[in-house]
């Protein structure tokens, strides 16, 4: 029967007939190679696998990067280009006062005012310019009468000294309507508040009719230069080496996401508030089409110098084992090294790493927790005997 079994046929027969349970050829069975491990470290994905639609990538590149987490702040008004306007007389308004968001120019009339106190500075003037001028005439007779020797030293010296005194009531009622930006000519007791600073209006506390005081205590008008704003910001101790005079930040508001609006570092506080631990910085923001706003929230970003540059990668291409961080690195279409980064700067979705990549290489940016897991696979599979 054991040479009868070795011949194939007969071996076919014998096994449909259910003499023998089994037969091959022994000249058929050839060796299947064991599949080569895979490097430590490495994740192989065959190339119609399903998970390689989870995977993306993105090539690296060195790029500026953010020195510290996002600071809040807030737009305000530039106030070497705001004027907060008030009436240095009482009156009460006539006519109609310039509405809000009216552009004005330096010396625009914003509202006028019958104002007794300006009725009262007119008249003060009119009185000293009349006195003085009698005291001249009478100055220049008592040195005519002193020349004939007809009065007495004495008496030419009082009306010198009644002219002085006339000059400097003068002068004072003078000043006073300067002061006032009046005119010596007027006399209408009518006072007109202007505006001191090129801007528009942005608000008015004033209405027809109503009467002002100098002790009022919000001003009636304020007028600014919207088309420059400045953004006001609190940073902690331990950042402000960070900051510098001069130095470029990007701004971003609520109104406009996604967008970013460049600012420059104009004053650093001198002093430190010792309850918040903070110290206040002004930055200088142009606002050429008027989108910004006074008054809006506002988040800062500091950036790095040109120079000054790393990687700065999201943060879902990253995960943490231990007290490491790692990535992966796409070798080809298939392949993918796990790699350790060093972060210098944790961010809400970005990270910014020192170490541990190169440029132009290709990092996983979604997908690099499934490939850990596929890693953890390939390895027990490498391990079983």
């Amino acid at each position: 029967m054991q040479s009868l079994a070795k011949t194939p046929l007969l071996c076919c027969y014998l096994l449909a007939a259910g003499i023998i349970t089994a037969c091959s050829d022994s000249t058929d069975k050839t060796p299947v190679p064991p599949k080569p491990p895979t490097p430590a470290g490495e994740v192989i994905l065959a190339p119609d696998s399903p998970k390689k639609a989870y995977v993306k990538t993105a090539k690296l590149s060195l790029a500026q990067h953010p020195l510290l987490e996002p600071l809040a702040g807030k737009v305000v008004y530039d106030e070497s280009l705001t004027s907060r306007i008030s009436s240095p007389v009482a009156g009460r308004v006539v006519a109609t006062p310039v509405a809000l968001g009216t552009p004005v120019q330096a010396g625009s009339t914003l509202l006028e005012l019958d104002s007794p106190d300006v009725a009262d500075a007119e008249a003060d003037f009119a009185k000293a310019q009349a006195a003085a001028t009698l005291a001249g005439h009478a100055f220049n007779r008592q040195q005519e009468l002193y020349a004939g020797k007809a009065i007495s030293r004495k008496e030419l010296e009082q009306a010198q000294s009644d002219l002085s005194s006339a000059r400097s009531d003068l002068q004072r009622a003078t000043d006073r309507l300067k002061n006032l930006h009046l005119s010596a000519r007027q006399a209408d007791g009518r006072f007109a508040l202007r505006a001191t600073v090129p801007g528009v209006v942005v608000e008015r506390n004033v209405n027809p009719g109503m009467e002002v005081r100098p002790d009022l205590d919000t001003p009636l008008y304020v007028v600014s230069d919207l088309k420059h704003l400045t953004v006001l910001l609190e940073v902690f101790e331990v950042n402000i080496g960070k900051i510098k005079l001069g130095q470029q930040v990007s701004v971003s508001v609520p109104a406009y996401p996604g967008q970013t609006f460049p600012a420059t570092v104009q004053y650093i506080g001198q002093v430190l508030d010792e309850t918040t631990r903070t110290v206040q910085v002004r930055c200088k923001l142009d606002n050429p089409d008027g989108s910004l706003m006074p008054g809006m929230y506002a988040t800062i970003t500091v950036e790095s110098a040109a120079d000054d540059k790393a990687f700065v990668i999201p943060l879902t291409a990253v995960f943490t084992e231990g007290d490491a961080d790692y990535v992966f690195i796409a070798l080809d279409d298939n392949r993918y090294r796990q790699r350790k980064a060093d972060i210098g700067l944790r961010l809400k979705d970005k990270a910014i790493v020192t170490q541990g990549l190169e440029a132009n290489e290709l990092l996983v940016t979604e997908g690099a927790l499934m490939l850990r897991a596929e890693e953890e696979v390939e390895t027990e599979s490498n391990n079983q005997p």
